[in-house]
């Protein structure tokens, strides 16, 4: 299996991230929507605050047109009720014109002293239907206007669809030097191009390992011809108990109540339906076996009520960090993990899982955030 160099990579430490669940994605019963379980501010807050009592280092707020609350307004209330987690938004290039994104970002990045980080979305608008080179070249755009509105004083840009001739950008300079690290996930051609050549930490969802290693070789390739080495990560749910056997039980209690035509509905209506990434996960569950196990501890069934991330780990806490462990050797350093009800699954992985991992916050680790003594990483069952 082919094993991928990191930055930093003899640091023997993670970026551990759980999910707040800003998009109504959160259940009892996977298919089954529950009214305490809505997108709220009150419940979305409270899961970022158990994450951060838990250690986690970072927290994935993701974005919807369909259902849930805007990500940027969601990270900006969380500013003053935390102090430690890093907070990853999700931002859909061309949603906001590129140069006010650069200033909110900026001014974001300021609230939260350098706990921001940023996931680059290259999704469809709302009744839009676009080639995927034409979205990826949007985001490119944008992309590489912020990172000249974070680095110099004056913007001059002439792309296929923005434009800019001697704007000046002040005070849109982040707290973080050079802005924040921007996370991406993306698995066609040009999805790997902009990556490589802009990003920091590549994000897959998950699949075998064979297919994960794969994907790992051919962004890296990409980042190679540029000079650049990436960091990479991995997003999949999680359902950890004592034993295995207890840790299955739940996973068929989770779909229990699932109607699989409702179940298809959920993953059509999401902008990402038909991502090739999307494509990959259904792919899995069609490989996977009668108990919807594409490898032993890895689980589809959660694709069957959600589009994007589809499957989770499913073992005992040895088991789970058995495979934690197989990742990390791979050279995946980044993870966000997230479980039904995302709540009191924070609560499991963070008290079964968490004190036997060694963490760190990937800002810390590239020198991103002034004035801060070298990042250490945290001892087993330490807290930051």
């Amino acid at each position: 299996m082919t094993v991928v160099p990191v930055t930093s990579a003899d640091l023997d430490a993670a970026e551990i991230s759980w999910f707040a669940a800003l998009c109504s994605d959160d259940y009892q019963f996977l298919g089954v929507p529950d009214g305490s379980l809505r997108s709220s501010w009150e419940h979305c807050s409270a899961i970022m605050k158990e994450a951060e009592n838990q250690g986690f280092r970072n927290i994935l707020c993701p974005s919807s047109y369909q259902v849930g609350q805007d990500t940027l307004s969601f990270v900006a209330g969380c500013a003053p009720i935390t102090e430690r987690i890093n907070m990853l938004a999700a931002v859909r290039c061309g949603e906001m014109q590129p140069i006010m994104l650069a200033r909110t970002i900026a001014t974001l990045d300021h609230m939260l002293k350098g706990r921001l980080t940023i996931n680059i979305i290259s999704s469809d608008f709302p009744g839009e239907k676009a080639e995927s080179s034409l979205r990826y070249q949007r985001s490119r755009e944008v992309v590489e206007i912020l990172k000249q509105a974070w680095t110099q004083d004056e913007i001059s840009y002439k792309g296929d669809v923005y434009e800019f001739e001697g704007l000046t950008t002040d005070p849109a300079k982040p707290y973080q030097t050079g802005g924040p690290l921007l996370y991406f996930g993306g698995y066609s051609p040009a999805a790997l191009e902009l990556c490589g050549q802009h990003c920091d930490v590549y994000l897959m969802w998950p699949e075998p390992k064979e297919q994960i290693a794969q994907r790992m070789k051919d962004v890296h390739e990409v980042a190679d011809k540029y000079g650049r080495t990436l960091d990479y990560g991995l997003r999949v749910h999680m359902i950890v108990r004592d034993t295995e056997a207890e840790a299955r039980e739940y996973a068929e209690h989770l779909t229990s109540k699932l109607d699989d035509d409702y179940g298809k509905l959920i993953r059509d209506r999401a902008h990402d339906s038909i991502s090739l990434g999307v494509a990959h996960q259904a792919r899995a569950r069609e490989l996977a076996d009668k108990f919807g196990y594409v490898e032993p501890n890895l689980w589809t069934g959660i694709g069957r009520a959600r589009s994007g991330c589809g499957a989770a780990l499913v073992g005992s806490t040895d088991q789970v960090l058995s495979e934690i462990e197989a990742y990390r050797k791979m050279g995946i350093r980044a993870f966000i993990f997230s479980g039904y009800p995302h709540l009191e699954e924070c609560r499991q992985f963070g008290q079964k899982v968490m004190p036997h991992l060694e963490t760190c916050s990937l800002p810390e680790v590239y020198g991103r955030v002034p004035d801060q003594p070298p990042a250490t990483p945290l001892a087993a069952g330490e807290r930051r």
